[in-house]
């Protein structure tokens, strides 16, 4: 995960009809997200807002 997508951890899936999933934007804030997905769902698809933070792995 790069450091950009660190800092925009709530994350905007589109659920794809072959079962997959695919990520179109991030951001800050939750109600930016909210928001977008909205508009998005305007248009026809599913689309859901998700918090997509990954912790790094260290090894001892």
């Amino acid at each position: 995960m790069t450091y950009r997508d660190e800092i925009r951890p709530w994350a905007i899936f589109q659920r794809l009809p072959n079962g997959e999933n695919k990520c179109l934007y991030r951001f800050k804030k939750r109600s930016d997200a909210d928001a977008c997905t909205s508009v998005l769902r305007h248009g026809g698809g599913i689309f859901e807002v998700v918090f997509d933070r990954q912790q790094e792995v260290t090894q001892g």
